[in-house]
């Protein structure tokens, strides 16, 4: 008679206790195998994410914005670099200053990258200061890769010609301390 009656609530903790353990597994599961696409991110009225990506340096944080409706595949593609941590370690190939910065060739010699070849998603976006947009071969406009440049300053004469596809929201004072060979540290997703 004992038994019959601590058997359902034996059964009834046993399947709690499963029931706690399969919702503590699951969403880190879940988490760990999501990759973050364009399609992911959440805008605000002018177009940029309300997610940031945070490029750290030894001489200070860049947060990044992005614009996934403009440049849909670009923004997909860059999110995906930064998830396989493509970026970490990288070094600023090309600074110009009140120019630009360029970053994403492993190579560090401004002819290397990924190895995926991007279509051009130009747009009607302004280069001004903190600008982020795909760097590619003056002569192939579909040649865009990892390699991505952040203005200095506004190039209107770059407008429409180039793929925009973020802003610098924090750290603009952090773009003019950049110096030639200085390294990414890290570049994350903030949600």
């Amino acid at each position: 008679m004992k038994f019959r009656l601590l058997f359902p609530v034996l059964l009834s903790l046993l399947f709690t206790s499963c029931s706690e353990k399969e919702k503590n597994i699951i969403p880190n599961e879940i988490n760990v195998s999501k990759n973050i696409t364009s399609k992911d991110l959440k805008v605000n009225d002018n177009g940029l994410s309300q997610e940031s990506v945070i490029l750290k340096t030894a001489k200070g944080n860049i947060v990044i914005k992005l614009y996934p409706h403009e440049a849909p595949n670009t923004v997909t593609r860059f999110l995906q670099l930064v998830q396989e941590g493509f970026y970490d370690g990288l070094k600023f190939h090309r600074v110009h200053p009140k120019f630009l910065i360029q970053t994403g060739d492993p190579t560090g010699t401004g002819n290397g990258g990924s190895g995926e070849k991007l279509k051009a998603e130009f747009n009607k976006l302004q280069h001004i200061k903190g600008t982020v947009a795909m760097a590619r071969k003056p002569e192939d406009i579909d040649s865009a890769d990892s390699q991505f440049y952040i203005s200095l300053t506004t190039l209107n004469h770059l407008d429409s010609n180039y793929t925009v596809f973020g802003q610098v929201v924090d750290g603009l004072e952090t773009l003019d301390r950049i110096n030639l060979n200085d390294k990414i540290i890290t570049i994350s997703i903030q949600l």
